[in-house]
């Protein structure tokens, strides 16, 4: 029920994606959402009188009132580690947006400083926990492909000026196509094959500067401090080698999303930017793709629920799915994709985490099988 110890939330940072967040947050009964707050006391009041939230605080009163238990961190990638660390500092259980932090050392830093404080740190993304990636998981899990070889992940689009109101921030520090959709397939990838141990990429700036032609801002030119450009080989543990290609220089393509190649077929893994499917199997021999019906929940629109698991496993005592070391893990193989590009060489991957646990098959929407 509402309020029960755990699940009382408060929002830092009340923009677009915090409406998905408050609208699944409405629909679970064992989570409540108490207060929201943002730099803009006008954003913060729009979301509170849409979703009816008690309270709306400056990011520092929320941080140290008595009601929140969880902070969710819904700041733009610049702000994570401002936001998150003095959130732990202040005895709050966290959940972020992704990235993590902007590097690997300030997302280890968090990941310690909530291990030492006994405290919860979960980071998107959670679209892992889907109907389409579960189901993939559990066919691979069952030896539906055989032993799994390799794998294909492929981001590619043109670019977020044709249709975003404001995409200045999709070109700074902490962004870029590699962070910021990267991020899901790199996480698709480690719950599917488990963690990496080495990369190495190529990487570029195609265009110092690019047009932004939607609306307000058309005609205006925006500097691009990353790379739009990333391809990268991550080496995974148990053995699987893996092909990531995430652009922003790309006008169209007819790549699949994901692809995962093993001794006795290929499986087509969906978008890991949403949580439903199609999920397809190929095996030797036939001539088309089959369509796999989905085994888990939650194929809808669903983010949050990784929060949702986090809350009941801290009530639990079960480890989380959608964990900070998990994060920290996905955010040091970007870097290192990205290190090895800059200097010319292969770059181990020293953080180590455990595939995320399955949720069974057959339960309803936002179960975590608690």
């Amino acid at each position: 029920m509402p309020g029960t110890a755990g699940g009382r939330i408060g929002i830092v940072g009340c923009g677009n994606i915090s409406r998905a967040y408050a609208t699944k947050l409405r629909a679970l009964p064992d989570l409540d959402l108490v207060a929201c707050a943002d730099l803009d006391p006008a954003r913060a009041q729009a979301l509170a009188e849409a979703f009816d939230v008690p309270a709306v605080l400056t990011p520092d009163e929320l941080l140290a009132h008595a009601d929140v238990d969880v902070v969710v961190n819904l700041t733009v990638p610049l702000s994570h580690a401002a936001v998150s660390r003095p959130a732990l500092e202040a005895g709050k259980h966290v959940y972020s947006e992704k990235p993590l932090a902007l590097d690997t050392r300030d997302g280890a830093g968090m990941v310690a400083l909530a291990q030492e404080r006994g405290l919860r740190l979960g980071c998107a993304p959670d679209t892992f926990l889907g109907a389409g990636l579960q189901t993939c998981r559990a066919l691979i899990d069952a030896g539906a492909i055989g032993t799994p070889l390799a794998a294909n992940a492929f981001f590619l689009g043109s670019g977020p000026e044709a249709w975003h109101p404001d995409p200045r921030g999709f070109y700074q520090r902490g962004a870029g196509p590699l962070f910021d959709m990267g991020v899901y397939y790199v996480t698709a990838l480690v719950a599917l094959l488990g963690p990496v141990r080495r990369a190495t990429g190529a990487a570029r700036i195609s265009r110092p500067r690019r047009l932004i032609t939607s609306q307000p801002m058309a005609g205006t030119w925006m500097d691009v401090e990353v790379p739009t450009h990333v391809a990268g080989i991550l080496e995974h543990e148990a053995g699987p080698i893996a092909t990531l290609v995430a652009s922003f220089d790309v006008p169209a393509t007819r790549y699949r999303c994901i692809e995962v190649y093993g001794t006795e077929g290929t499986l087509s893994v969906p978008d890991p930017n949403t949580f439903g499917g199609p999920v397809q199997l190929r095996r030797p021999g036939e001539t088309d793709w089959t369509d796999v019906p989905l085994s888990h929940g939650n194929a809808e629109q669903s983010r949050g629920l990784g929060l949702a698991d986090m809350v009941r496993a801290q009530r639990s005592g079960r480890a989380h799915r959608a964990s900070g070391d998990l994060a920290l893990h996905v955010l040091e193989v970007m870097e290192r994709v990205l290190a090895a590009s800059r200097d010319g060489r292969h770059q181990d991957v020293t953080s180590r985490v455990e595939r995320p646990a399955p949720l069974p098959a057959g339960l309803p929407d936002d179960a975590t099988g608690d």
